[in-house]
C-alpha cells in the first residue's frame, strides 16, 4: 500500500488534478464576491466547497500514507505543513457572524497553488531566502529615509507644510519620491516656492506656508535622494532576490537528484561526475576562446618591420 500511495503522489496526473482543484477553489471564491451570484448559486457553491475541502483532505491522507508506518515524516516538509494548516483552518468552528473569516479561510486554499507549481515554489523559496539580506538593505534604506527626512523637515517645513510639516510626514513624502510617484512636484515646490507652484488659493489659505524658493538646494536634495534611494539601494533588493533565486534553484536541483536516487545522499562518484562535467564545460570554453583568438590573428593585417642600416651592417659583419 505504501508503494502504491507513493507512486500516486509522484505521478503527474495526481499533481495536475490537485492543481486543477486549486484553480477551481479560486474560481469559487471569486464567484462568492458577487452577492447576486452567491445568493443564486448558494447550494452548488456550498457543495463545491465541501467537495474541494475533502479532496484536499484526501490529498493529505494519501501523502501521509506514502510514508507508511511513519506518517509524521509528512510534516518534515515545510510545504506540507503549509498545506495542512490551510486545510485545518477550514475546519475551524466558526459561527454565522464570522462568515467573512470562513471566506478568507477558503481564500487561503488558493495559496496551495504555490505548492502545486514547482517553479512558483522556487520563486517563493527565493524570496524567503532573501529575507535576512533584505532586512539589512531595509535598515540601510531606513537610515537614508531618516537622514533625508530630518533634513527635509528643517529645510522645507515652512515652505511646504503639506509634505514636510513634521518628520513622519517628511518620511512619507520621501517614500512617495523613492517610488517615483510625482516626485518632481515635491522638487518644484521646493525650487519655486509654494506660492508659485503646487499650492492653490484654498491650500494657501488653509496651510499658510511661508514662501521660500530654493532652486539649488531643492534640486540637489531631491535629485541626490532619488539617485541614492531609487537607483542604488532599491536595486540592491533586486540583487539580493537574484542571489536567493540562484540558491533556491541549486537546492531544488539537488533535491531532485536525491529524489531520483531514491532519497540517498550524494556519493563520491556523484561528486566526481559533477566535477568531470564542469571540467569538460571549461575545456570547451577554452577551446572556443583559442579558436577565436587564432581566427582573429589570421584576420589581422601583417606588420611590416623595417631594418635600419646599422642593423644590416651588424648582420652582414662576420662573427
Amino acid at each position: 500500500m505504501q508503494r502504491v500511495l507513493a507512486k500516486i503522489t509522484d505521478s503527474p496526473w495526481f499533481q495536475n488534478f490537485v492543481t486543477a482543484v486549486i484553480l477551481l477553489a479560486g474560481v469559487v471564491v471569486g464567484v462568492e464576491t458577487y452577492p447576486e451570484a452567491a445568493a443564486r448559486f448558494r447550494s452548488p457553491l456550498d457543495v463545491l466547497n465541501s467537495v474541494i475541502l475533502w479532496i484536499f483532505v484526501a490529498e493529505i491522507v494519501v501523502k501521509m500514507g506514502a510514508h507508511g508506518r511513519r506518517p509524521w515524516r509528512y510534516f518534515y516538509d515545510p510545504w506540507n505543513v503549509f498545506d495542512f494548516l490551510i486545510v485545518a483552518v477550514c475546519f475551524m468552528p466558526i459561527d454565522a457572524q464570522y462568515v467573512t473569516v470562513l471566506r478568507l479561510a477558503r481564500l487561503l486554499r488558493v495559496l496551495k497553488l504555490v505548492r502545486a507549481l514547482p517553479r512558483l515554489q522556487i520563486l517563493v523559496g527565493a524570496l524567503l531566502k532573501s529575507i535576512p539580506s533584505m532586512v539589512y538593505v531595509s535598515v540601510l534604506l531606513s537610515l537614508l529615509f531618516y537622514l533625508y527626512g530630518v533634513a527635509g523637515t528643517f529645510m522645507f517645513a515652512e515652505n511646504d507644510p503639506v509634505h514636510f510639516r513634521n518628520l513622519q510626514m517628511s518620511m512619507l513624502s520621501l517614500f512617495r519620491a523613492v517610488t517615483l510617484e510625482d516626485w518632481t512636484d515635491l522638487m518644484y515646490i521646493a525650487m519655486y516656492g509654494s506660492e508659485n507652484y503646487g499650492y492653490d488659493a484654498a491650500m494657501l489659505a488653509e496651510w499658510k506656508p511661508v514662501n521660500s524658493a530654493m532652486p539649488v538646494v531643492g534640486a540637489g536634495f531631491f535629485v541626490s535622494f532619488v539617485l541614492t534611494g531609487t537607483m542604488v539601494i532599491l536595486n540592491l533588493f533586486i540583487g539580493v532576490i537574484m542571489n536567493g533565486m540562484e540558491e533556491a534553484q541549486k537546492e531544488a536541483e539537488e533535491a531532485e537528484l536525491i529524489r531520483l536516487r531514491g532519497g540517498g545522499e550524494p556519493t563520491i562518484h556523484d561528486d566526481l561526475a559533477a566535477l568531470q562535467a564542469q571540467l569538460e564545460a571549461l575545456n570547451d570554453t577554452v577551446a572556443r576562446v583559442q579558436k577565436r583568438a587564432q581566427r582573429d590573428l589570421r584576420a589581422a593585417p601583417p606588420v611590416a618591420v623595417s631594418a635600419s642600416p646599422a642593423d644590416v651592417g651588424s648582420s652582414a659583419s662576420p662573427g
